[in-house]
C-alpha cells in the first residue's frame, strides 16, 4: 500500500561535483577536529561528547524512538497473555426467595480458572509492517538526530576555544598598544610644553588613548562571558574551568586546501541529510499504514487452560481442560470520514517531508560550497596579514635603529610599534577566521574527507601554525 520510494526531483538531480574542480576527493571517517594539535581541545571536546546537556537530552529521545519503534513492531507477532482467575456466586433456586417461604435453597457455584490466551492479526494488506517500518525510520532518523547535535556540539565547542584564544591574544595587544599609547601621550605632552606640538595633537594622542582603554574591560569582559559559554558547553561551572583554561592555549593553524572537487556523495555523510531521508521513508510507510485501513482485517484467537471448582483442580489437566478457537473478519462499512481524511493527512505529511528532504539537500549543497569558499577567501587574506605584518615588523625595527642612532625620534619609533601591534591583532583574528572557515566545511560535509592530491599551502615551509605566532614576537 505504501508509495514506490522515490526522491525528490530537485534533490535526485544534484550535480555530482561543484565548480573549479581542482582535486579529487573522498570521506574518511576520521577525528578532524585532532588536525589542530591541540591536546587541550581535545580533552575539551572529550568532555563536551560525554557530558552535554544537550547530547544527553538528543540520547533520551532516541532511547525514546527506539522504544517507540519496538512498540510498532511489536503487533507483527502473536500476543499470548497468561490468566489466572476466581468467582463465587451465591443465588436463589427457581421458587424461592420471595414468596417461596424461609429456609428455601440456593444455588452457590464457585470457580476457578487458569490458562494462556492468544490472539494474532493476519497482516494481509501491509498496514502492521507498514506501521513497524515507519517506526523504524523515524528511530533511525533519532540516530541521526543525535550524530548532528553531536556535530554541532563539537562545531560550537571548537568556535568557542578559538574565540578564547583570539580573546585572550586580543586582551594581550590591547595591553601592549596601551603602553605605547601611554609613552606616546608622555612624549606628546613633553613637546607641547615646549613649544613643538599643537593642543589639537595633544587632544587627540590623548583621545585616541583613553578610547583603548575604554575598549579593554570591555574585551575582558567578553572573555569571561566566552569562557562560561565553554563550560556549559562541556557540562561545568564556570569556576571549574582552570584544568583546561590554565594555561597557555596554543593550537595549531591548518592551512591544507580544500579539494573544490569533492564529489557530491559526500553530502551523504551530513546526518540532518539522513535524518531527513529517514523521515521521508516513515511518512511513506506511514501513507500506506493508513491505506490498508480501508480493507478487511482478520483476528485469529485462542484460549486453552483448565476449569474447576476448587483451586486444586486446576492442575488436572486431563480432565479440567478448556479450548476456545475464535477468528473475526471487521471490514469498516462508515466511520463518519475517518479513514479518509487519515489518508488525506498523510498523504500531506509525506508531501511535506518530502519538500523538507529536498530543501535540506539544496541547503547542503549550498552550505559545502560556500564553505569551501569561504575557506579559500580566508587563507588568502591571512596570506596577505601575514605579508603586512613582515613589513610591520621590517618598520618597527628600521625605527628602533634610527632612534637608537640618533637619526630618528623616540615617536615615530613608538608608531611602528603601535601599528606593528594592530596588524598582529588583526592576524589573530584572521588566524581564528582561518580555523573557523575550515571547521564550517567539516561542519558542512558532516565530517573530513581525504584529498588526493593536495596543492601548495599558502604558508611557506609548513601547514599548521601555532596560533600564538600571531602575537608577533619573531
Amino acid at each position: 500500500m505504501a508509495p514506490d520510494s522515490r526522491a525528490p526531483e530537485i534533490a535526485a538531480g544534484v550535480p555530482q561535483q561543484y565548480d573549479k574542480v581542482v582535486a579529487s576527493g573522498a570521506y574518511e571517517p576520521a577525528q578532524w577536529w585532532t588536525s589542530f594539535q591541540d591536546p587541550i581541545l581535545d580533552a575539551l571536546l572529550d568532555e563536551a561528547l560525554a557530558k552535554n546537556l544537550d547530547l544527553a537530552e538528543a540520547a533520551a529521545r532516541l532511547r525514546a524512538a527506539e522504544a517507540q519503534a519496538r512498540v510498532s513492531r511489536s503487533g507483527l507477532f502473536p500476543q499470548v497473555n497468561a490468566e489466572l482467575g476466581s468467582s463465587y456466586s451465591d443465588t436463589p433456586t427457581a421458587g424461592t426467595g420471595f414468596g417461596g417461604g424461609a429456609g428455601g435453597s440456593r444455588f452457590q457455584v464457585e470457580s476457578y480458572t487458569s490458562g494462556l490466551g492468544f490472539s494474532y492479526e493476519v497482516d494481509l494488506w501491509g498496514r502492521l509492517r507498514n506501521d513497524a517500518r515507519s517506526g523504524r525510520a523515524d528511530a533511525i532518523a533519532a540516530a541521526a538526530d543525535l550524530q548532528a547535535a553531536r556535530l554541532a556540539v563539537m562545531a560550537e565547542t571548537i568556535t568557542t576555544y578559538f574565540d578564547i584564544v583570539d580573546a585572550r591574544d586580543q586582551i594581550a595587544l590591547t595591553t601592549r598598544i596601551i603602553d605605547v599609547l601611554g609613552d606616546r601621550v608622555e612624549q606628546t605632552e613633553n613637546r607641547y610644553r615646549r613649544g613643538l606640538a599643537s593642543s589639537f595633537e595633544l587632544y587627540q594622542v590623548r583621545q585616541d588613548f583613553r578610547n583603548i582603554q575604554a575598549g579593554l574591560p570591555q574585551r575582558e569582559r567578553q572573555l569571561a562571558a566566552t569562557e562560561g559559554q565553554l563550560a556549559v558547553l562541556i557540562g561545568r561551572y564556570s569556576d571549574n574551568m582552570e584544568e583546561f583554561l590554565g594555561q597557555k592555549l596554543a593550537p595549531q593553524l591548518v592551512f591544507t586546501p580544500i579539494p573544490s572537487g569533492l564529489p557530491i556523495d559526500l553530502l551523504a555523510q551530513r546526518p540532518d541529510i539522513y535524518a531527513e531521508g529517514q523521515r521521508l521513508e516513515s511518512a511513506r510507510f506511514n501513507l500506506g499504514a493508513r491505506k490498508a485501513e480501508r480493507f478487511p482485517s482478520i483476528s485469529l484467537s485462542a484460549g486453552t487452560g483448565t476449569q474447576a471448582g476448587n483451586p486444586s483442580g486446576l492442575f488436572d489437566i486431563f480432565d479440567k481442560w478448556i479450548l476456545n478457537l475464535g477468528a473475526n473478519l471487521t471490514a469498516p462499512l462508515f466511520q463518519g470520514g475517518r479513514i479518509r481524511a487519515n489518508i488525506e493527512a498523510a498523504d500531506a505529511q509525506y508531501a511535506q517531508q518530502a519538500a523538507v528532504y529536498a530543501r535540506t539537500v539544496l541547503t547542503a549543497y549550498q552550505e559545502v560550497g560556500a564553505a569551501i569558499e569561504g575557506y579559500e577567501e580566508e587563507r588568502q587574506r591571512y596570506r596577505f596579514l601575514f605579508s603586512q605584518l613582515e613589513e610591520a615588523d621590517a618598520a618597527a625595527q628600521l625605527q628602533s635603529r634610527r632612534f637608537a642612532t640618533g637619526v630618528g625620534s623616540y615617536i615615530d619609533y613608538l608608531d611602528a610599534l603601535r601599528a606593528q601591534y594592530q596588524v598582529q591583532s588583526s592576524l589573530s583574528s584572521a588566524a581564528r577566521d582561518v580555523a573557523l572557515a575550515r571547521l564550517a566545511v567539516h561542519r558542512a560535509l558532516g565530517g573530513s574527507w581525504d584529498a588526493k592530491p593536495a596543492a601548495a599551502p599558502v604558508a611557506d615551509d609548513d601547514t599548521a601554525v601555532p596560533a600564538s605566532e600571531i602575537e608577533g614576537d619573531k
